[in-house]
C-alpha cells in the first residue's frame, strides 16, 4: 500500500491537500481535483473543523477529533476523540478493540492498547489537556437517520466513580458510538501524516489526520474555512 509522507509540504500545500477528497473508487466519487493523502482503499474524506476529519465508505463511517493529539507532539501517548457507525442497510457490526489502530508517518501500525495498559500509566496531564479543549471540536457529524448516541468505552478513566471498560461494542446505523481512544506511540508522536484505521466487517476505513508544527497550524488556522468551502463546492459539481 502506497502512502505519501507530507512532511516536506509547505503549510499552504498541506491545507490544499487536506481540503479535497481522498482517492475514491466505484460509485463513491470521481477522481479528486487535487492530490490528497492516498488511503489505499475506496472511501471519501472531508473536514468539519480545524481538527475534525470524517472518512466513510458504503459500509462504515468515522468522525475524528484530534486537537489534543496535535498538541501532544513528542509525547508517548496519543488521545483521539471518535464517533463511529455503520451505514444503513448493512446490518449491525461488533467492533472489537483489535479492529482499531493508527499508522504513523514512518509506516508503523500501532494497535489499540488494553484498558489495563492504559491504567498502568499516569496520564493526568493528557486528561487535563483534553478537559481544557473539551467542547471546542464537535465530532457529531453522521449520516441522516443516525439519531442516537451511545458510549464507546474501550477505556475507563481512573477518576471515574465506577470505571467500566469493554473490549467490544455493537454498531448500528441508528446510533453513533462516541468515545475516547488512546494509543501508546513508541518514541513519541511525530509531525506528519497519520491514519486512524477502523476495520469493519468487509472493508477498512482510514481517517487521515496530520500532526502539524506550530507554524503549519498557524497558517492552516487562517485558511481552513475557505478551504472547507472549496471542498464542498467541488463535491457539488460532481
Amino acid at each position: 500500500m502506497k502512502h505519501r509522507n507530507l512532511r516536506g509540504s509547505t503549510a499552504a500545500g498541506l491545507a490544499a491537500l487536506l481540503a479535497f477528497s481522498l482517492a475514491s473508487a466505484g460509485s463513491l466519487a470521481q477522481e479528486p481535483e487535487f492530490e490528497a493523502p492516498d488511503p489505499g482503499v475506496p472511501q471519501l474524506f472531508t473536514l468539519r473543523g480545524q481538527f475534525v476529519r470524517i472518512a466513510y465508505n458504503n459500509e462504515g463511517y468515522a468522525s475524528l477529533g484530534y486537537r489534543v493529539a496535535n498538541q501532544s507532539a513528542g509525547e508517548e501517548w496519543m488521545f483521539l476523540e471518535v464517533g463511529l457507525t455503520v451505514r444503513e442497510g448493512g446490518g449491525n457490526y461488533i467492533l472489537k478493540r483489535e479492529h482499531l489502530s493508527i499508522e504513523t508517518p514512518d509506516g508503523k501500525t500501532i494497535p489499540l492498547p488494553t484498558n489495563a495498559e492504559y491504567r498502568q500509566v499516569d496520564l493526568r496531564a493528557l486528561e487535563m489537556r483534553a478537559k481544557i479543549v473539551s467542547g471546542r471540536d464537535s465530532i457529531i457529524y453522521f449520516p441522516p437517520g443516525t439519531n442516537n448516541v451511545l458510549d464507546l468505552r474501550f477505556f475507563a478513566r481512573v477518576d471515574e466513580n465506577v470505571p467500566v471498560a469493554f473490549d467490544q461494542v455493537e454498531l448500528t446505523w441508528l446510533a453513533a458510538c462516541l468515545g475516547r481512544l488512546y494509543f501508546k506511540v513508541p518514541g513519541g508522536i511525530q509531525y506528519g501524516q497519520h491514519w486512524l484505521n477502523i476495520q469493519f466487517a468487509t472493508s477498512l476505513v482510514r481517517v487521515p489526520f496530520y500532526i502539524m508544527t506550530k507554524e503549519e497550524e498557524k497558517e492552516f488556522s487562517k485558511t481552513w474555512k475557505d478551504i472547507k468551502k472549496q471542498h464542498e463546492a467541488a463535491f457539488k459539481r460532481k
